[in-house]
């Protein structure tokens, strides 16, 4: 499997950048960091100034990879779903048992995420913290239904998509299939969020994981 993600060529939609990242030395370091002081700092508190000092750059050279801190976002949330659809795909392939290959997509898009070390300068595990933290404010903005039609949350909604098309496999007459895997994949997002900050409001803990929840959440509502 790692020499499969090895081979694995992330593919984002070039509206969101002004240069692909991915291109060069300076691009990819960009990325790294940014995830990196993300973490650190939140992404209120973040800017191309603190991350142009971090990486030793001038805070003009990240305007040549990207028009402000909103579409760097953006960018690493699309990096993290392409990464999830290709997990989903991967883990699901050989799978015919439509039950069993839903219980296998919920646990990708759940579970706990661990670094892959094939992707050097995206630490997948620290950006999954990020996408825990941030990733409702790629959507909860005044350009969402602009930047939907450009298509900068294709990927997201893809990976959503896909595991829609395994329910309907198993009851095709469900009616709310949409609203059920839209509401497992961002609400186990929630769940760790609440789990680290909120406890007394989740039955999630250190025992008791979000994947937990939401596979007993389908196998109740769909897997009888």
């Amino acid at each position: 499997m790692n020499t499969v993600f090895a081979n694995f060529k992330i593919q984002i939609n070039s509206k969101i950048y002004v240069k692909n990242p991915e291109t060069s030395d300076l691009g990819r370091k960009i990325l790294e960091q940014s995830i990196i002081l993300i973490d650190e700092i939140g992404f209120d508190n973040f800017t191309f100034k603190k991350l142009g000092e971090k990486i030793g750059s001038n805070e003009s050279s990240i305007y040549r990879y990207f028009e402000n801190k909103h579409k760097l976002l953006v960018y690493l949330s699309s990096w993290y779903w392409s990464w999830m659809e290709y997990k989903l795909v991967f883990a699901t392939a050989n799978i015919n048992d439509p039950k069993e290959k839903l219980k296998k997509a919920i646990t990708i898009v759940t579970e706990k995420v661990e670094d892959d070390n094939n992707t050097s300068y995206i630490n997948e595990s620290t950006l999954n913290k990020i996408i825990i933290a941030e990733f409702t404010k790629t959507l909860h903005t005044k350009e969402i239904d602009i930047e939907n039609k450009e298509g900068f949350f294709l990927i997201y909604k893809r990976v959503i998509s896909r595991i829609i098309e395994i329910v309907k496999e198993i009851n095709p007459e469900y009616k709310y299939a949409k609203s059920l895997i839209s509401s497992i994949v961002e609400g186990s997002l929630h769940q760790y969020y609440l789990k680290d900050h909120l406890k007394s409001i989740t039955d999630c803990d250190e025992k008791t994981t979000p994947t937990h929840f939401y596979l007993n959440l389908i196998e109740t509502t769909l897997i009888k």
